[in-house]
């Protein structure tokens, strides 16, 4: 019986474009088989061949052939030595979280997911772990909310929703030096565009709902960890321990989203251009918050680390009555929650993705009863653009 849980060496794909790891994996086929796609392995226990012998696999909550496969091709692609496959980026993130210790301090975006924000106010500050959260585009800032007891800087960058970018080299020296970890959601760009472990950060996470699955077809989440064997350990301790790891289907579809990584990344990028400087030109339209426009406060953060904008922009309109028309009357563009898949999609943060964000911060941070946030989709650009235009502006 051929033990395939060590098969790959990652230092074989070194030679490889982005675009062709991300094809091909980290194994490539499915090497008892020959199989080109790796197959679903739905089995929950796996035999033996005799006392003291292996195949490498035991119980599937403890490794699995398909979320292995998954997660070493993104500890290929993050540039890690581990990867971990959740059930949720909710999931990904309490692991990341549960290496903190009651008293510890954690520096986290101040325009963060909402789901983030509910994680760190309302599970782990009843254990002892306090938070400030600060503009990470704003180093001074970053260094005034340090304590003795900061031990985690959690960065969104871009964030969500206000496109605000972080400079991951810089962070990632501020945070060394007060002996902190940085961790880096990878979301909004996944590592074709940007690789936050290269630039210094410690730990990267996604959630791979978005735009790794790519298809709006799956719940997953991503952790990959740089180089500490330490923090890696700790981390398969809380996923076997929790339960918390991606089924076996769901890691086989997020495996075969991320084959075409690559290339729907190059639209939804070409595509979320078009679209942000349609939008700037529409009287109705107060701001628009997109990386890529070359008068955004970050822009040259954001070309030295990064490759590409993504395909995520907000945008404040008029008055709430205009976003109502929009969310009634779109119709190739779906009003719904998430985002990063292959449909576009806009989404009201007010009382949606950031629902949990108490009122007077998130008017704070200007997320208002008047602000939208659009994930561009691969469609024809011309025919989001028109969608947009009759959804606002027709009579």
């Amino acid at each position: 019986m051929k033990n395939f849980s060590n098969y790959t060496d990652y230092s074989t794909k070194e030679e490889l474009h982005f675009e062709s790891k991300a094809v091909h994996g980290a194994l490539g086929t499915e090497p008892l088989t020959g199989a080109v796609s790796m197959p679903i392995f739905q089995a929950a226990t796996f035999r033996h061949p005799e006392l003291g012998h292996s195949t490498g696999y035991a119980y599937s909550r403890l490794e699995n052939p398909t979320r292995q496969e998954l997660e070493r091709t993104m500890a290929i692609l993050e540039g890690g030595i581990k990867g971990f496959a959740f059930s949720s980026g909710q999931a990904a993130n309490m692991s990341v979280f549960s290496l903190l210790d009651p008293g510890d301090h954690i520096i986290l975006s101040d325009d963060i997911y909402g789901g983030t924000f509910r994680i760190v106010g309302d599970v782990f500050g009843k254990y002892g772990i306090t938070h400030t959260y600060v503009d990470m585009s704003d180093l001074q800032a970053v260094r005034a909310a340090i304590t003795p007891k900061t031990k985690m800087f959690f960065v969104e960058t871009p964030t969500n929703p206000l496109m605000k970018v972080a400079d991951i080299s810089e962070i990632s020296k501020i945070a060394k030096e007060a002996g902190a970890l940085t961790v880096v959601d990878n979301t909004f760009l996944t590592p074709y565009f940007q690789q936050p472990l290269k630039l210094g950060a410690d730990i990267v996470t996604h959630s791979s709902t978005k735009y790794l699955g790519g298809h709006n077809d799956t719940i997953s989440g991503i952790v990959v960890v740089k180089d500490n064997q330490e923090i890696a350990d700790k981390i398969h301790v809380h996923i076997k321990s929790h339960g918390s790891q991606l089924a076996p289907l769901d890691s086989w579809l997020v495996l075969r989203g991320i084959k075409t990584l690559a290339v729907r990344m190059d639209r939804h990028n070409e595509n979320a251009g078009k679209v942000a400087a349609w939008l700037r030109e529409q009287p109705k339209v107060k701001k628009v918050y997109y990386v890529g426009f070359e008068d955004h406060k970050d822009y040259a953060v954001t070309k030295k680390q990064t490759t590409g904008f993504g395909g995520m922009i907000s945008f404040t309109v008029d008055c709430f009555e205009t976003v109502q028309r929009i969310l009634k009357n779109v119709d190739m563009i779906m009003f719904a929650e998430s985002l990063g898949g292959t449909e576009t999609l806009i989404t009201y943060p007010t009382t949606q993705t950031h629902e949990d964000t108490p009122k007077d911060v998130k008017e704070a941070l200007g997320i208002t009863d008047s602000f939208l946030r659009m994930s561009v989709g691969i469609e024809n650009a011309e025919d989001i653009i028109a969608d947009l235009d009759r959804a606002m502006n027709e009579v």
